[in-house]
């Protein structure tokens, strides 16, 4: 019920927007839609330039006075894809999960967080996410997930470089690579990985029937694009 009552919110919303074409588009994703998400990993014993944001940035763990400016009050105006953004991102830190690592401009602004996981988040991985969402992580390998840049710091190149010094934080514990997932249709965080030293090394595949009802998901061998 919560998908189906999630697709009329977005129907509504976008039909109050006159975007009917995209109405129809969606209501044949509910009988069938199929996601790809490039998985990308970066060697960390090969060291890399960074790729410096339009801004000063620096990088620290998340400090609970952060929060306020991360997901502030009065989301009601936002468009709704930003909403759910910011709660995807809200219900993983309420989960607990720790290592959330925040960027911060000259004044000590939050501009960017990402979270940093390893293999004793595995658990966590494989149930607070849908089923094969994610491999399981080896004891030399950590992912990035869940990234976010506030609206009024997009466009600035922060990701590059806030995501390059996050991944490079995994030797504290230990890794030697970092990984990441990306879906293919977002070439703005595509570039941004690829400034920060990931390259694909496998395709996450997601076929879903029934607004989700029924889905199945692999991994394969990712292939470029040839010519």
């Amino acid at each position: 019920m919560g998908k189906i009552s999630n697709a009329w919110a977005t129907a509504s919303e976008l039909a109050s927007e006159g975007r009917f074409q995209e109405i129809a588009r969606r209501s044949i994703e509910l009988a069938y839609r199929e996601r790809r998400a490039l998985g990308l990993r970066r060697d960390l014993r090969i060291p890399i330039p960074h790729r410096t944001a339009r801004i000063p940035i620096t990088v620290r763990p998340l400090a609970g006075d952060d929060i306020p400016f991360l997901f502030p009050r009065g989301t009601e105006r936002l468009a709704r894809r930003e909403k759910v953004e910011l709660a995807t991102r809200r219900a993983m830190l309420d989960a607990g999960v720790p290592q959330c690592f925040v960027a911060v401009d000259a004044d000590g602004t939050p501009c960017y967080f990402q979270w940093r996981l390893d293999h004793r988040q595995n658990r966590f991985l494989q149930s607070h996410f849908p089923r094969r969402w994610f491999p399981v992580l080896r004891e030399d390998e950590i992912l990035l997930e869940n990234a976010y840049t506030p609206v009024a710091f997009r466009g600035k190149g922060i990701m590059s470089e806030a995501m390059a010094i996050i991944a490079e934080t995994g030797e504290d514990v230990g890794a030697r690579a970092a990984i990441t997932f990306v879906e293919v249709d977002n070439p703005p965080s595509l570039k941004a990985c690829a400034n920060a030293g990931f390259a694909p090394y496998t395709l996450r595949r997601e076929r879903s029937w029934l607004a989700g009802a029924l889905a199945h998901r692999r991994f394969e061998d990712f292939e470029p694009a040839r010519g």
